[in-house]
């Protein structure tokens, strides 16, 4: 599977994520958000920057939920609750908002 941004096709998994992370760049992020149905704001950039941040420069760290809400509460001044980054990502903030991001699938299970 594929998709076309700006005239370049990129290779994604069958689940729509992509094969190689570095792949990505913003207008893969807006498309593949489209795709998703997410029409990207502030805070959706700083979930997907983070879990970026985490994931390439913290030895491919794929947070879990109850640590992105804590690491978003520093930077956005309040501790959002779960049901707010479920407004964002519906299908899960650690793994919609990871293929957004443009990292692979998080393979852990549910819960904390």
């Amino acid at each position: 599977m594929a998709i076309e941004v700006n005239g370049t096709s990129i290779e994604t998994t069958e689940n729509g994520f992509l094969v190689n992370y570095t792949d990505w760049n913003e207008d893969v992020a807006r498309k593949l958000a489209d795709i998703e149905g997410i029409e990207l704001t502030e805070q959706h950039w700083d979930i997907i920057n983070y879990l970026r941040d985490e994931y390439i420069n913290n030895n491919q760290n794929q947070p879990m939920e109850r640590v992105l809400l804590k690491d978003m509460g520093k930077k956005w001044g309040s501790k959002p609750t779960s049901k707010d980054v479920y407004k964002l990502f519906p299908l899960a903030p650690t793994k919609q908002g990871t293929k957004i991001a443009g990292l692979p699938a998080v393979m852990r299970k549910g819960g904390y």
